[in-house]
């Protein structure tokens, strides 16, 4: 079992800049590549950023630029998991979701709303 958490969410204003954080525990060393997705009620999750555990990272085009994703391993465990958000738009607007990929499939967090005023 693997446990997520996300934090960091919250309203900024458009040009402005958010860090989203992850907190990983319990199963980790099962853990392969982490993401973050996004979502908007009533329409399909879609993929922000992923990062492997070699940390080679990919980004959706929409974000490409603007948004940084990092991960690491402060101990035997726990991960952490970051998105850096720049230049925040307001189509950036959603719930955004921590993903892990283990051995025994994907496991989700509950989410973390930003809100991108214009």
């Amino acid at each position: 079992q693997v446990q997520l958490v996300e934090s960091g969410g919250g309203l900024v204003q458009a040009g402005g800049s958010l860090r989203l954080s992850c907190t990983a525990s319990g199963s980790i060393f099962s853990i392969g590549a982490m993401g973050w997705y996004r979502q908007t009620p009533g329409k399909q999750r879609e993929l922000v950023a992923t990062v492997t555990s070699g940390g080679t990272t990919n980004y959706a085009d929409s974000v490409k630029g603007r948004f940084t994703i990092t991960r690491s391993n402060a101990n035997n465990t726990m991960y952490t998991m970051y998105l850096q958000m720049n230049s925040l738009k307001p189509e950036d607007t959603r719930v955004y979701y921590c993903s892990a990929n283990t051995r025994w499939g994907n496991y989700w967090g509950k989410g973390t709303l930003v809100t991108v005023s214009s």
